[in-house]
């Protein structure tokens, strides 16, 4: 009470003033860090550092246990949760890529792209045990390369030493001036993927190394049967195509994060096989898996199917609209809901360009993406982009961009914690002798119960040993 009794409002100005500035400085910190990183720092920082040691569980080494044990439910949640996803339909390099900057000198792909690109290719194309065998070692750093074309030396050199499949990968992907030369090196990379994925399989039991190998060997064959599949779709043997796609899904169920039931969707429909797309929508449009513009779109494609070549705005504002009418509008509200950057693509509003290898989900890459390949399957069911055109505007007041990212929550606090000091330091400028008695007020309540407890003491202990105790 004598210390509370000391204090000036000038000390209780300079606290709150002090504080205020404090808490801004984190303030500006954190919405700084906010807008570069997207996280919040501090956030970031207790999951990183403080959790571990308070005992708590580290997400990435839970989500890496979790699908080297082929968990597939944790595998959907891990999945869903990326926002930033590789183009299921991402077009080739060499063969369609490289065709734009032979005719306009001008690059395709954003450095962003292309780096995550690499990115990928390590994660999937290499493991820890690479440096024991010469090919592989040589394939792990030309992932890493900058520039083209030592890339593709790199690829030549390891094809030099053996048969590599990430080398003919490489070579399919980037060198390969045509869809008919691409599939011709991706059948050499089958031939030799294959056979190191038969004796990867054989040892993945013998330890985590043997472990690693046989999943680096298990997506580096899924990416070479796919990419087989969909050479043959773009060299027009679509219905070969469809089959390779079935069975690949049949033979990796658990690797849905490949997203290979888009690239069957986007056949079946060239093929106007309506009712095996139904029959895949059912399997994969499904709550727990997470969603996509290609699975919402061609669900509104086939609810609109059965009205749109009789659909008329005229007649259905006078009579009202009939069941299968509500349903495909309902659809096409449903697929707007999920990326409402798709209609003016579909609609020609917005020109199209070159998809990118990465899409945002929900955001304009995806939209680019998805219409670049289905346009044209809105176009061959008649009336379909009419009912679009008619319904699609009445989602939204206006077109939201996704996705959007909401606010951390410490960027709330500080924000909160600076704007209560600095209107404490005004009232205490303002009004010292009113807010001395309540800061004291205020204070003595707080200290009471450790008051209470000193008093407790004193008259338990005895006063020799307390005045000993105050001594020390």
């Amino acid at each position: 009470s004598m210390f509370l009794n000391t204090l000036t409002p000038k000390f209780y100005v300079a606290l709150t003033g002090t504080s205020s500035l404090i808490s801004g400085l984190i303030l500006i910190f954190e919405w700084w860090y906010f807008r570069k990183y997207g996280t919040s720092f501090i956030e970031q920082v207790s999951v990183s550092h403080l959790r571990p040691l308070l005992g708590g569980v580290d997400n990435n080494s839970s989500n890496n246990s979790n699908s080297s044990n082929g968990d597939s439910d944790s595998n959907r949640q891990s999945v869903s949760e990326c926002k930033v996803w590789r183009n299921p339909l991402n077009l080739f390099r060499g063969a369609e890529y490289n065709r734009y900057t032979w005719v306009t000198g001008r690059e395709p792909l954003t450095y962003y792209d292309m780096n995550l690109s690499a990115q990928d290719h390590q994660t999937f194309f290499t493991c820890d045990s690479d440096h024991l065998r010469p090919a592989d070692a040589i394939m792990q750093k030309a992932w890493r390369e900058r520039n083209p074309q030592a890339r593709i030396s790199a690829a030549h050199e390891a094809l030099e030493i053996n048969e590599c499949a990430t080398a003919y990968i490489l070579l399919a992907e980037e060198e390969a001036t045509t869809i008919a030369e691409a599939e011709k090196l991706f059948k050499q990379a089958l031939k030799a993927g294959d056979g190191c994925y038969r004796r990867s399989q054989q040892l993945q039991h013998h330890g985590s190394q043997y472990e690693a190998q046989h999943r680096r060997d298990t997506n580096v064959l899924v990416y070479i049967k796919r990419r087989l599949a969909m050479c043959a779709r773009r060299l027009g043997r679509t219905r070969e195509a469809v089959k390779m796609m079935r069975d690949l899904m049949k033979e990796f169920p658990l690797l849905s994060m490949f997203n290979i039931h888009e690239n069957l969707l986007e056949a079946l429909l060239e093929l106007q096989a309506y009712a095996d797309v139904q029959a895949v929508l059912a399997k994969y449009d499904d709550i727990s898996l997470p969603k996509s513009a290609t699975i919402c779109y061609t669900a509104a494609l086939l609810k609109a199917r059965a009205v749109s070549d009789k659909f008329s705005p005229e007649a259905a504002s006078r009579r009202g609209l009939s069941t299968a009418e509500m349903n495909a509008v309902e659809a096409i509200h449903r697929a707007v809901e999920f990326n409402p950057h798709v209609p003016k693509y579909l609609l020609e509003m917005k020109s199209l360009i070159l998809p990118p290898e990465h899409i945002l989900k929900r955001g304009d890459s995806e939209a680019i993406a998805y219409a670049f390949f289905h346009l044209a399957h809105w176009k061959r069911v008649e009336g379909a982009l009419n009912l679009l055109h008619c319904t699609w505007e009445g989602t939204f007041h206006e077109v939201s961009v996704y996705p959007k990212k909401e606010l951390p929550f410490f960027i709330l606090f500080t924000a909160g914690l600076c704007s209560f000091t600095a209107m404490l330091a005004l009232l205490t400028h303002q009004f010292p002798e009113l807010m001395g008695v309540f800061a004291k007020a205020f204070l003595s309540t707080l200290f009471a119960p450790l008051n209470f407890v000193m008093e407790k003491v004193e008259s338990i202990l005895p006063s020799s040993l307390w005045h000993q105790l105050t001594r020390i």
